[in-house]
């Protein structure tokens, strides 16, 4: 979650946007991707192969050593007989997916950069190519750093990746295929093509319980028990944040917190101290408990339904 200059990595998508069955089908056939008939098990071209088993690195359902093993979060979605969505029905584990990527500074470094520390409003293609091209050479170690060509495939693919495509004429069916995450309204092209939007905005569909797992992941993380509010909006020293990673407005991000603290009671609360607002965690929770309690609290709301 925080960024190191000497730990990271960029390309290794082999061009391709993630897709919709690729984490379910991977994760559940995770080891098939050094099999010869790897590619007839997954359905799929060789080089997707690939994509594959990066996307679920990068997405840190997996591990990112050979041979891959399941990682908890993985396995507490994604598993085939008892995960929460194994087959990325609910618009939470889109979000979830989203904040596990953009927090992964090691594995998915453009990801990282662009949602954490690139906030222009509005920008080109060839903006967003020069920007993170800047990023590299003031932040990344020479040894470390890619090629131009290497960055600029990942300056085409992010926005690409979490946009609705416009689906013209000229467009391969297989490159018109939404990523899930295009679901998500991060990001937006303009009417022409030529442009995308990234601003921050209310955003009513990310659930308060896949929220709330980010800051309480981010805490964790960071080895403290009282955060500022300033640096939930904003990145600091490198870390992620979930202002920043879900696009929200300051207003946002304080409604969901007051929500996050009546949420499960008793572990966090929001004070000022010395005109500063903060965030204090009164009692330490393993994160994965606020994840657990949303897909329960879906599970109980559509089961109530159902009897009625």
């Amino acid at each position: 979650m925080k960024f190191n200059g000497e730990q990271v990595a960029f390309g290794r998508h082999e061009t391709f946007a993630l897709r919709y069955s690729w984490l379910s089908k991977g994760f559940q056939n995770l080891n098939v991707f050094d099999d010869e008939d790897a590619v007839v098990r997954l359905g799929v071209g060789k080089n997707m192969v690939s994509s594959i088993r990066y996307w679920l690195r990068a997405c840190q359902l997996i591990t990112p050593q050979k041979p891959e093993q399941p990682e908890d979060l993985g396995t507490l979605i994604f598993d085939e007989k008892n995960g929460l969505d194994p087959y990325l029905e609910d618009e939470a584990t889109i979000w979830l997916v989203h904040w596990l990527l953009a927090t992964n500074a090691t594995l998915a470094t453009s990801w990282f950069w662009f949602f954490n520390k690139y906030h222009k409003p509005e920008f080109a293609g060839q903006e967003l190519q020069t920007a993170l091209s800047d990023f590299v050479k003031e932040q990344v170690v020479e040894k470390r750093r890619p090629s131009a060509g290497t960055i600029k495939n990942d300056a085409l693919l992010l926005p690409r990746m979490y946009s609705q495509s416009k689906g013209n004429g000229r467009t391969p069916l297989e490159e018109a295929l939404d990523s899930p995450l295009s679901l998500l309204g991060l990001v937006t092209q303009s009417a022409g093509g030529r442009a995308y939007q990234s601003k921050p905005a209310a955003r009513p569909g990310l659930p308060v319980g896949i929220f709330a797992f980010a800051v309480a992941q981010l805490i964790q993380q960071r080895n403290v028990t009282t955060l500022p509010i300033e640096e939930l909006m904003y990145s600091r020293d490198n870390f992620a944040s979930p202002g920043s990673v879900f696009r929200l407005t300051e207003t946002d991000l304080i409604t969901k917190l007051e929500i996050m603290v009546d949420y499960i009671p008793g572990h966090f609360d929001i004070r000022e101290t010395s005109g500063i607002h903060q965030l204090y965690q009164l009692k330490e929770i393993e994160p994965s408990k606020f994840i657990k309690k949303y897909y329960a609290d879906i599970e109980k709301a559509s089961n109530s339904e159902a009897a009625a």
